[in-house]
């Protein structure tokens, strides 16, 4: 590719030509005609454009040498997804929030870096912290010379140390390092959004392999139906836009109805919210809860057990009433809605009962298919169904020793079809409360993310501040998770996560050697990638760039 002077007439054109060889032959093509040359001349333009001609010339050669192996390659880093969150951990305040509570304290080791890596490598590759220290050697972070294994079990314990000002604790939730983060995080998030009105509640089991640490490791309810291991109790919080604003650590023993109350107090103790609306699921509910809730006039949103709880299966859902449909924001009001909800009081005390009827279709197909099924399985004889729960649950003892089907179970169940029953005492209406609820699916979906994040479990943490330290770096990986997609919410097409992810991680840089120099070249930005650059404004790295000996090593 050149430039060639090209003359018409009694004028001079400046054109971009290159060769290309089409049957044998060399042929010349244009690329394109750049303009007069006496006015190139005349403005003082043909220097300037001839100079980075001759620059755009070299980056085109030192590219097509690289791809022709004559440019021996020094080092590949990946880049795109370091860059991005590098910029989201100080936008979101995590960098300032760690560096400040480390103005007094003396580390030999850059133990902010060392928990930017952990929190780096939850999002994009979550395994043990063993495994960080060695991933870490395929991308690009500054600050990462001199880390080592042990610098980053030191950071999991700094995370979660005790610290001398205990007041807010319960009796099994000390106050650690990671509160103070937290607590910084939302303050600073309270000067940019509006006060808490309304919090997202919900806990999950995370076993260990190993014996837990000291205290928090303990045997209980398994939600991951793993109770012959050790575990504990993760609590998480979320505002009404899907921040998490805080995590709760608890020992494995710890039940559901236990931890609504210490959630309140410890609402209130840590981060002045008074009057926020909780929104919780039916495992936190319990009669001695709920009178303490109306006592301190906590506004509540909970989930009720429709079958164990008598009020609700006997009084609520047997109440006559006209059921109203409801519609979410931006719903198409001439669509049918998918929600329909009615409201009972028993008492003054107020319930609310959602009906999601094609939930409801799918529930009465889905339990004629198992009473078919199970008509034709006793046909062949009863004694393996008594072992299978869907089966058990519609099955009653006959005449003699068999089972037949139990007709007035299959009536009864379908009762509960596509609804669920909500207790609240707001001042909203019901189909705010429903919708409101629905929101706590947030919070199942943090759950589930940070399941991924955490499928390599800290088996390999001894001690309760560690363990502690370990959950947190998760925590801190969803919070950047969720400020990424606050940015990339902008009406255009989703992008699946995973896709996200692929994409960024393509981007590289690659240094090289050619004719005695030393240059760093960026791959193609493919995907989303550069959307994704945009949104959360970052500059891309310039295709080629030439480097001094000093910046190999970065």
């Amino acid at each position: 590719m050149f430039f060639r002077v090209k003359q018409s007439q009694n004028r001079k054109y400046l054109q971009i030509v290159e060769n290309r060889r089409e049957g044998g032959k060399v042929k010349q093509r244009v690329i394109g005609t750049v303009g007069r040359l006496d006015r190139l001349e005349g403005a003082g333009q043909l220097e300037s454009l001839l100079e980075s001609g001759a620059r755009l010339t070299e980056s085109i050669l030192l590219i097509n040498a690289h791809q022709q192996g004559e440019a021996p390659v020094l080092s590949t880093k990946r880049i795109g997804a370091v860059k991005i969150f590098e910029r989201l951990w100080s936008e979101t305040g995590c960098r300032q929030a760690i560096q400040d509570l480390l103005t007094d304290r003396k580390f030999d080791f850059p133990l902010e870096r060392a928990i930017f890596l952990t929190v780096l490598h939850r999002v994009l590759a979550p395994g043990s912290d063993r495994s960080a220290e060695r991933w870490r050697e395929d991308y690009a972070i500054d600050g990462m010379d001199g880390l080592e294994l042990h610098h980053l079990y030191r950071a999991m314990m700094w995370l979660g140390e005790e610290i001398p000002d205990q007041a807010g604790s319960t009796g099994f939730s000390p106050r650690c390092v990671k509160d103070l983060i937290e607590e910084a995080l939302f303050a600073r998030r309270r000067d940019l959004f509006s006060e808490l009105e309304m919090v997202f509640f919900d806990t999950t089991s995370l076993y260990f392999e190993g014996e837990g640490g000291e205290t928090i490791g303990q045997r209980g309810y398994s939600k991951d139906h793993r109770p012959d291991l050790k575990q504990m109790v993760v609590g998480a919080v979320l505002d009404e836009s899907g921040r998490p604003v805080c995590c709760e650590l608890w020992p494995g023993s710890t039940t559901d109805v236990k931890t609504l109350l210490p959630l309140a107090d410890r609402l209130s103790r840590r981060f002045g919210v008074q009057r926020a609306c909780l929104v919780a699921d039916r495992g936190m509910i319990s009669q001695e809860t709920i009178d303490e809730l109306e006592r301190r006039h906590w506004p509540y949103i909970l989930g009720a057990r429709m079958r164990k709880q008598k009020e609700v299966s006997k009084n609520v859902l047997s109440r006559a009433g006209r059921y109203h449909e409801v519609r979410e924001p931006g719903q198409d009001p001439k669509g049918r809605a998918p929600l329909k909800v009615k409201q009972v009081m028993v008492d003054q005390r107020r319930y609310i009962v959602c009906l999601n009827e094609a939930q409801a279709k799918k529930d009465a197909a889905d339990r004629e298919a198992i009473v078919a099924a199970l008509q034709e399985q006793l046909k062949k004889g009863d004694k393996s169904r008594v072992g299978n729960r869907g089966y058990r649950q519609y099955l009653k003892t006959g005449d003699g020793p068999h089972f037949e089907i139990d007709q007035e179970k299959i009536k009864a169940e379908a009762r509960y079809d596509g609804k669920w029953v909500l207790r609240a005492n707001t001042d909203l209406s019901a189909s705010d409360v429903a919708l409101k609820y629905k929101q706590l699916w947030q919070v199942e979906s943090l759950f589930r993310d940070t399941k991924s994040l955490l499928e390599t479990r800290p088996i390999f943490h001894q001690r309760d501040d560690t363990i502690r330290g370990h959950v947190f770096c998760s925590f801190l990986a969803l919070i950047l998770r969720k400020a990424l997609l606050e940015r990339l919410d902008d009406g255009d097409d989703p992008i699946e996560w995973q896709d996200l992810l692929r994409d960024l991680e393509s981007l590289q840089h690659v240094d090289v050697a050619h004719q005695g120099k030393r240059f760093r070249l960026r791959t193609e930005a493919r995907g989303c990638s550069g959307r994704v650059f945009q949104r959360v404004g970052v500059a891309l790295p310039p295709t080629v760039q030439q480097i001094k000996e000093a910046s190999l090593a970065s």
